[in-house]
Order: C-alpha cells, then structure tokens, then sequence
C-alpha cells in the first residue's frame, strides 16, 4: 500500500509518500511544495498543480492530512485553512480517501508520547523508515510521520 502524508502550511506544504507491506514501511519520497515567495493565490494554484503531480507519479492508496490545531495567530489559521482546502479538495478530485490526524495523534503515534518534540519525532520517522540522515526540512519529517500514522490507522476490508 502507497500512502502519502501532507503537513499543509501557509506557503509551503511538506509531503512524504512511503510503501507499507508485510509489516514494513520504506520511504518513496519526500520534500515539499510551494514557494514563501510566491503571492498567495499564485501558491494555491501551484500547491493544486504539484500535488496533482505526486498523486499522478505514486498513485497512493490513502493519504493522510494533518488537521489544524488552536492558532493564536488569525492570519494564519485561515492561510492554513486556505491550503487544506486546496489540500483536500485536490485529494477528493484523485479520488485519494483521505484520513485526518492531528498533531497530537501523530506524535502519540509515532514515538508513544503525545507531547513529543519535532526532534523526537524526527529520529523515530528516521529510525522507522531506516533513513541514514535525518528528514529535512521540518514540514518533510512531519508529513513522512503523518504518512506512517495513516499507515498504522488503515482498517483492512
């Protein structure tokens, strides 16, 4: 099974795609998409378009999207929201099904410990995908460890 994770952020949005089979999960890819340079809208077309590209090349069988979480910031929280939108509104177009987590889940989920912090969660996507360096940047680690909670939450038919 394919799965591909998302952490949605106000420009820059990190993806990991792994494989899981047999009780085994590998890495495929991961990275991220958009530019903080780019104006707004210009990056939600070109989140939509990338997107659309990583869905086209690894085919996922799910994927997984963080949810949001209480911002003290406004501006924000509806940037976010902007780009989940995209986020999801792409995925359901793919005809991708979609699981949402959030950050919470995924920290308890990955290193047993709801309250753990990036670098914990980083060496645990590290070590649980058996990568020699450290997954970089912190949205690419994010979204590898949204990508294994899915594929610890998926229900077999």
């Amino acid at each position: 099974m394919t799965v591909l994770g998302i952490d949605p952020g106000t420009a820059q949005i990190g993806y990991g795609v792994i494989k899981h089979e047999r009780n085994r999960i590998s890495c495929l890819a991961y990275g991220t998409i958009g530019d903080k340079n780019l104006d707004p809208l210009t990056n939600l077309v070109t989140a939509e378009a990338e997107l659309s590209k990583l869905i086209e090349r690894y085919k996922p069988d799910t994927a997984g999207v963080e949810k949001l979480f209480f911002f003290k910031n406004q501006k924000t929280v509806m940037a976010v929201s902007e780009m989940r939108g995209v986020i999801l509104f792409t995925l359901a177009r793919h005809r991708v099904p979609v699981q949402q987590f959030t950050p919470l889940q995924v920290k308890q989920n990955i290193s047993s410990y709801g309250k753990a912090g990036k670098d914990q969660v980083q060496r645990m996507v590290k070590l649980l995908l058996n990568l020699e360096e450290p997954v970089k940047p912190d949205d690419a680690a994010d979204a590898l460890a949204i990508a294994i909670c899915c594929s610890h939450n998926i229900i077999p038919v």
